[in-house]
């Protein structure tokens, strides 16, 4: 009997060293779990036997348990080594039998699958190729190819336009009385320099304009206010007209005298044209130049009597223009009427002396007392002049600038980003927004000018036409061009290279073609949408609160990452990131059912139940550690005292033995 006893705790004792040992040998095998000897005692029982107080028949192993406990987390350099947090195996397929495996040292192999060390193959959901999960269980393969180009096809721009922006425009004076010499303000002569002002005072254009004309036979003269007008008239977006129609030039004799009597405390000095007399202010007057000023700067609204000479644009005579109807009047060129300039000292008359002058400019004129309309005139043209009726205003005049994209003085604010075509070459798209003067009584509305730009060409091609922006009064954009939603689609653009060339990528839509929104995919023309819903017009600095699109060029594949739900993403070297696939996991309901296969694989079992599979972190599934992996669980300091412990209870078996052996012997040696 107590041989038997002691057989059977050596037997035991030698498993529990071996499961000990077994442990302290994969003490640092990643995945691994330790195992843990469960012991039983044993009975002798028969027919025969009874009692109240049996004696022990030795002692049996009931079981080698596994411990799943989770094992520590350490980092690695592999970005595809993966550890699980928490409950659940990975899946791995070894030429069509799966197994589970806490294990997660991962590369890939030559044909892109993610692998173990092993060449088993990681399951996980695949991706299609927009990186949309399917939901569909298979091997995870990593795709190594180019990433292919896409088009842009949306554009958002969440901007704040500072609504305490000017509106970059002049409002000029009133033209009832226009000086001979001016134009209501809304030139300024500055010598021989022109300049547009805007609101601010900052100048829109500048002409130089020379101070001589040379004639056919090399003398010069003076330049006219006709010929400054036409050389205003040259710049885009501006109308200039003068209404000069006369202008000293010295011709020897007459300006000699006229400079002898300069200064004189009885000067006098009038115009008469026609015979009608135009009084010139002539104190202060010491020169000559001083004596063009004081002319020039005379009221032209009493020449409006002397003008009854008039025509309309069609050649017809003009009489009346008192009504309501609003007339474009021309003065037809009468230099042989009376011209005179009388000046001289008080009691006394001099001689009369001729004035060259020219015939300039064109205004129409307004019966409702209010502009409706600059008039100009080929400036090399000398029958045409400007016309007020006697006692009309002209009104008010503004004169807005021409947009420049070259020129930043032309709009308020601008920014820019790079957009793409479906070859993957970038484009700069740039926004141009320019402050209008607010519709209507100005009240509850906001207006602004948007202008596109690709590669500084407007996307409206030969249409300079600007997109409208209206704003409601608490700062929140109301439509572009009547969009409610602030959508911009552009239709027409052509891709080109550096050269200004169609590079062959897609173009725009066929004449007729209707362009739905949002663009679908996949997309088949250059169309696509600037949305600009998002964008405020608040008191504050322009701002670019945020601003993507969806296009990019191609990219090779640079690196893998793995998300805490085990989604696997490619990155590219264009920025751009692609899921490529998730990982999944399985659990048990009786996780030490598993029946361990080596190679730190277990397979499932009838005691294991069936797995239940789904994503990382959903569940009772754990999350996914990437660059890591899960250490042994394996305590090595309790393993060594078990191994103690193990060892001395072989020892105290095999003495048990050794007793027994001493007493058959004793029987034995009776006789």
């Amino acid at each position: 009997m107590a041989f038997n006893t002691g057989l059977s705790g050596l037997r035991a004792a030698s498993v529990d060293l071996d499961v000990t040992g077994n442990n302290i040998a994969n003490a640092s095998t990643v995945g691994f779990k330790g195992s843990k000897v469960q012991f039983g005692d044993l009975y002798a029982s028969g027919f025969l036997s009874g009692g109240t107080n049996p004696i022990g028949d030795g002692v049996r192993v009931q079981d080698v348990k596994q411990s799943f406990g989770q094992g520590n987390i350490s980092f690695t350099d592999n970005g595809l080594d993966m550890a699980i947090s928490g409950d659940g195996f990975f899946i791995l397929n070894n030429n069509g039998e799966i197994r589970y495996s806490r294990a997660g040292q991962f590369g890939i192999d030559k044909d892109g699958f993610v692998t173990n060390n092993q060449n088993m193959r990681v399951q996980g959901f695949t991706a299609d190729d927009d990186g949309n999960l399917s939901g569909i269980r298979g091997d995870l393969q990593i795709e190594t190819d180019n990433l292919a180009p896409r088009r842009t096809t949306n554009l958002r721009s969440d901007l704040n336009l500072d609504s305490r922006q000017s509106v970059l425009e002049a409002r000029v004076n009133r033209l009832a009385e226009v000086p001979v010499g001016g134009a209501g303000g809304i030139i300024d002569n500055g010598g021989d320099s022109f300049v547009i002002l805007y609101a601010d005072g900052r100048p829109s254009q500048q002409v130089n304009i020379p101070g001589e004309v040379t004639r056919p036979d090399g003398s010069t003269r003076p330049i006219t206010a006709r010929e400054i007008a036409g050389q205003l008239n040259d710049i885009a977006g501006i109308s200039a007209s003068a209404t000069t129609s006369f202008r000293f030039e010295g011709d020897g004799g007459g300006i000699a005298r006229l400079d002898a009597l300069l200064g004189d405390s009885d000067f006098t000095f009038s115009v008469a044209i026609d015979g009608q007399n135009i009084p010139i202010a002539t104190s202060g007057v010491t020169t000559k130049e001083d004596l063009v000023k004081a002319i020039n700067s005379s009221s032209a609204s009493s020449l409006s009597a002397s003008l009854v000479d008039a025509v309309d644009v069609n050649g017809d005579p003009v009489l009346d223009v008192n009504g309501d109807q609003i007339q474009d009047i021309r003065i037809i060129d009468n230099r042989g009427s009376d011209v005179t300039v009388n000046y001289g000292l008080a009691g006394a008359t001099g001689p009369d002396e001729p004035i060259d002058y020219d015939k300039v400019g064109d205004l129409n004129v307004s019966a409702d007392r209010s502009i409706q309309d600059i008039v100009t005139t080929d400036p090399d043209d000398p029958t045409v002049t400007s016309l007020f009726a006697d006692g009309y205003d002209a009104g008010e005049l503004s004169i807005t600038n021409a947009f420049n994209p070259l020129d930043q003085r032309t709009y308020n604010h601008a920014t820019s980003t790079t957009i793409f075509d479906s070859l993957g070459n970038s484009h700069e798209l740039t926004q141009f927004f320019v402050k209008n003067p607010a519709p209507g009584n100005g009240v509850g509305v906001s207006e602004w000018s948007v202008y596109l730009q690709i590669d500084g060409e407007l996307v409206a091609g030969t249409d300079t036409s600007p997109y409208t922006a209206r704003f409601n009064e608490d700062g929140a954009l109301q439509s572009i061009n009547g969009d409610p939603n602030g959508e911009i689609v552009v239709t027409d653009w052509i891709p080109k290279d550096p050269n200004g060339e169609p590079n062959g990528a897609d173009g725009p839509p066929l004449p007729g073609e209707e362009v739905v929104t949002p663009i679908p995919e996949p997309p088949t023309t250059s169309a696509f949408v600037v949305d600009l819903g998002n964008t405020t017009q608040y008191g504050a600095n322009f701002g670019v609160n945020d601003q993507r699109q969806n296009g990019y060029s191609t990219g090779r594949l640079s690196g893998l990452d793995v998300s805490d739900q085990g989604v696997i993403f490619a990155r590219y070297t264009n920025g751009q990131s692609k899921s490529l696939g998730q990982v999944a996991l399985a659990s048990f309901n009786n996780t030490n059912g598993l029946s361990p296969v080596g190679e730190t694989t277990w397979v499932e079992t009838f005691e294991s139940g069936q797995p239940i599979i789904g994503a990382p972190d959903t569940g009772t599934l754990g999350s996914i550690k990437a660059s890591s992996v899960e250490e042994s669980n394996v305590d090595l300091s309790a393993e060594l005292v078990n191994l103690i412990i193990a060892q001395r209870n072989y020892q105290a078996n095999a003495k048990t033995i050794e007793t027994s052996d001493a007493v058959t012997q004793t029987i034995i040696n009776l006789r």
